[in-house]
């Protein structure tokens, strides 16, 4: 029973640790996000609360949490308050399989805790796309409880957009599976170990860059960002399927946006740059401070995933749907599919590389 009780309260102890670390970076994303917009458009950003503004975090949530709640009278009222409920919760729990350092176990009270996974499961992956496609039923569930053809709107493209783009971002894995042979997120990363050219985007036989890409365009349409954001389209569909909200369930699905952005990231590292593995091993660290260099190098990697998210918002236009859909269909699917299959060849001539 003792052993329980201290590996319940092991287990809670990361999970808020993990949880308020997403939260804050999240808040931080709001103002750094327009801060590198606002530099790459050659102007200032928020400068007004706090000193260069980096209270804006703190006074949007406050603004966002002491706004009137408003439901529309012709609304479907529970479908209308699950859904950013139903929105950010799968966004949150996919962090749980995901490797932020060096598979270590330690002992704390006779308990045995791996201070850096919260859950190492052998279908990893797996977990996280079925998550993240849970998410997207908040997101029609909001467009269609709202009783507003601007929410409606938003809602089917968000429908069709995961349909279309989901599928590319499981086939774009499948690569980085061949080679590893695992489904464990823990497995992926250890398997990339002793340098970068270790690392599933420059790895031999046959390098996962053509996947990476297909990846990170597939992920970038999945958290219905621009150009990929037609599910929300400012200049057609009002704010598309959150026009209706306001306060916090507004703030729910902001959150679901950002804390998915930081996911993708995350899987992003872990499966094609080695996840907290340092580019050369003499910067891995030794000893019992190996761990500060692991997550030096995992934050780096998502940090530069993050900034391309800002990059691509301010440098590209907005996709027409017809357009996005093509895409999807015509050029991404095959270039996955043709993927796999040299993939499979390349393993099958070098087995074990």
């Amino acid at each position: 029973m003792l052993d329980f009780g201290v590996r319940f309260a092991l287990t809670v102890s990361q999970i808020g640790v993990v949880m308020v670390a997403v939260l804050l970076t999240v808040a931080a994303l709001t103002l750094l996000e327009r801060k590198v917009l606002s530099w790459m458009q050659d102007r200032m950003g928020p400068m007004e609360v706090g000193p260069y503004g980096i209270l804006q975090p703190v006074a949007d949530g406050l603004k966002l949490f002491f706004k009137e709640d408003i439901i529309p009278a012709g609304a479907n009222r529970v479908m209308f308050m699950m859904a950013p409920v139903l929105s950010l919760v799968p966004a949150l729990i996919g962090f749980a399989v995901i490797p932020f350092g060096p598979n270590w176990t330690v002992e704390i009270f006779d308990v045995e805790f791996k201070p850096f996974i919260i859950s190492d499961i052998n279908i990893g992956i797996l977990y996280i796309l079925a998550f993240t496609s849970i998410g997207a039923y908040g997101i029609i569930l909001g467009g269609w409880s709202s009783n507003s053809k601007y929410s409606l709107l938003g809602g089917l493209r968000a429908a069709a957009q995961l349909i279309s783009y989901e599928l590319n971002v499981g086939l774009s894995i499948v690569g980085v599976l061949l080679l590893t042979g695992s489904l464990s997120m823990v497995a992926i990363t250890e398997a990339q170990a002793g340098g970068f050219w270790n690392w599933y985007f420059f790895a031999f036989p046959f390098p996962q860059a053509i996947a990476f890409g297909v990846f990170i365009i597939s992920a970038v349409a999945e958290t219905n960002r621009v150009p990929f954001d037609l599910p929300e389209a400012e200049s057609e569909l009002v704010a598309g399927f959150f026009t209706e909200y306001s306060g916090m369930r507004f703030a729910f699905f902001f959150l679901a946006e950002y804390a998915n952005m930081i996911l993708v990231s995350c899987v992003a590292t872990v499966l094609f740059f080695g996840g907290w593995q340092a580019p050369f091993t003499f910067l891995q660290g030794t000893g019992s401070f190996m761990w500060v260099s692991g997550i030096f190098w995992f934050a780096f990697k998502v940090s530069a995933f993050l900034f391309f998210f800002f990059w691509i918002r301010a440098t590209l236009p907005r996709l027409r749907y017809d357009q996005l859909m093509r895409f999807g269909w015509k050029v991404l699917l095959p270039i996955a599919i043709g993927n796999i299959v040299l993939t499979a060849i390349f393993a099958y001539i070098f087995p074990g590389s």
